[in-house]
């Protein structure tokens, strides 16, 4: 019976993975062909004034080669003045699709230049949904994955930044921003310090293709913060965060449009603070575990009053570098963000775009649709039960509903949070249904099993069932418990198995109900599709 029940297992989980592959794929079909719009009905053609930029910083990477293009001086862009190309853009896009171009061409398969950059972001479309399947199957499961990468790949709010010949930066920065907080998910559960490294590294890819790279340095150590406070340290923590903080930097400083920025701006502070707090607690829970518990009160106190004096001089330090600026470190689009009236006051140039502006009520229903209503239910979700990595998407989706109710061009950080929740939502609603369906079925031929079973015995073989006196005198002797450790075996048993079954039926509906909410799911996901 063992034996035959583990390759029943091993059957459905090989067969479970073949269809999941088969449901990425489809999906990473979908995401990229829904994107092809604009190339069928017209031509392959790169649109709007940043994209077409970016089309000619690449055309000259891969005539000229990595070198030029550093220390390239573009005389036809801010005319009059130029503009040092290599020290003013970030480079991820570009040396992303140079690499593309050169690849193809490898292989013998000549595209020109400008059918790379077309066919760019449509590509990195597909590989976010697959990386957001990773994200949410870390955090909740395969079928929220699977869920949650589907959603993605028609959400209209990444789609508009994503069609063929978009070719801005937020072509790959989204999936860079997805596979980041993938990896630190992936660490925070692990504990590896090969999936800390990676983190570092698509960090810096990150940091190399969008200036929204300060969400993730700030996000993260919010939710490492958060989990101190809660008391959910682990050494897991600290190997999903110290690394990240010191490769991450190191790599980021090596960009040229970063540079020092990385150290010597306001964006960036949150992210040292919280290092140096997570070190002194790391050096705490170890004098804990080292010393005896009234060498512990002294070394603690002598821990903690070191930690107050590091952090208040990098404070101080930090502060005296930054009062200089009149903006006190911090950039123009930042303090944007945190005051809504600073670029209006200060900077109308920034204000007069009409993306820096805040989003009206009806941009939430046009551009993530339905999943504004599904978010919530994703949130309760999270906290059933509460984990590390469920509490950083509640965290992530709370700080991106802020900053795009601040500025419209931020609903791209929303929607990847917003799929992620709704996939949660419908993959934990679907789950639900169907066990429901699937336990009330089992019941109802349970009972018309026993039903039949009951008029097919006649009345003689139920007489001739029962043992005789004889037989009963035959049957050996077995050892009775009292009556005392019978009534508590009971009564212990009966607890348990009411626990079990309190569980299971406070998730279970009526069958007529189950099927209903099948249903109504399957009409919810049609409208997504279709508007």
């Amino acid at each position: 019976m063992a034996a035959s029940d583990k390759s029943r297992v091993g059957v459905r989980d090989a067969f479970g993975s073949v269809l999941s592959t088969i449901i990425l794929i489809l999906v990473a079909i979908l995401a990229f062909s829904i994107r092809l719009f604009s190339v069928i009905k017209y031509e392959s053609v790169i649109h709007e004034f940043d994209p077409y930029f970016n089309y000619r910083v690449t055309k000259y990477l891969t005539k000229s080669g990595v070198y030029d293009f550093w220390n390239w001086f573009d005389d036809r862009t801010w005319y009059p003045l130029g503009r040092v190309i290599g020290g003013t853009v970030y480079p991820g896009l570009t040396l992303t699709a140079g690499t593309m171009w050169w690849v193809f061409n490898s292989l013998n398969i000549p595209l020109s230049v400008e059918t790379v950059c077309v066919f760019t972001a449509p590509i990195f479309s597909a590989n976010a949904a697959w990386a957001t399947y990773l994200l949410t199957k870390e955090v909740k499961g395969v079928g929220a994955g699977l869920t949650a990468a589907a959603i993605l790949a028609m959400v209209p709010s990444y789609i508009s930044r994503s069609v063929a010949g978009s070719y801005d930066n937020e072509a790959v920065a989204i999936f860079a921003l997805i596979i980041t907080f993938y990896l630190y998910i992936k660490t925070l559960n692990t504990g590896s310090l090969f999936y800390a490294t990676l983190n570092a590294l698509s960090y810096f890819y990150m940091v190399c293709s969008w200036g929204g790279y300060t969400f993730i340095i700030n996000l993260i150590p919010m939710h490492v913060l958060l989990c101190i406070v809660t008391g959910r340290y682990s050494s897991r923590l600290y190997i999903a965060y110290s690394p990240l903080v010191v490769l991450g930097t190191l790599l980021a400083a090596l960009v040229p449009v970063v540079g020092f920025n990385a150290v010597m701006t306001s964006e960036h502070f949150a992210s040292f603070l919280v290092f140096i707090i997570v070190q002194v607690v790391a050096l705490g829970h170890y004098i804990k575990r080292t010393v005896s518990a009234k060498m512990f009160k002294v070394a603690i106190t002598l821990v903690i009053s070191v930690g107050m004096f590091v952090s208040i001089a990098l404070v101080a330090i930090l502060v005296a570098l930054v009062a200089a600026s009149p903006t006190k470190g911090w950039s123009g689009r930042s303090l944007s963000l945190l005051d809504p009236t600073y670029a209006s006051k200060y900077i109308p140039i920034i204000a007069s775009v009409s993306e820096h502006q805040p989003p009206t009520w009806p941009s939430y229903f046009m551009d993530i649709n339905v999943l504004a209503f599904l978010v919530p239910a994703g949130i309760i979700a999270c906290f059933l039960p509460l984990s590390d990595a469920s509490s950083f998407l509640v965290l992530y989706i709370v700080t991106s509903v802020y900053f795009s109710g601040v500025m419209v061009r931020l609903m791209l950080v929303l929607a990847p949070a917003a799929c992620i929740l709704s996939g949660i939502a419908l993959s934990e609603a679907f789950t639900v249904l169907t066990r429901s369906v699937k336990f009330q079925l089992s019941l109802s031929f349970e009972k018309d099993a026993s039903t039949v079973k009951s008029e097919a015995v006649p009345s003689e073989l139920k007489d001739e069932s029962k043992p005789t006196l004889l037989e009963k005198d035959k049957e050996p002797l077995k050892e009775r418990p009292s009556k005392k450790n019978r009534k508590k075996e009971k009564e212990n048993v009966e607890k348990v198995l009411d626990k079990k079954e309190q569980k299971k039926r406070s998730l279970l509906l009526p069958l007529e109900a189950s099927a209903v909410g099948i249903l109504l799911l399957i009409v919810l996901g049609s409208f997504y599709v279709v508007c």
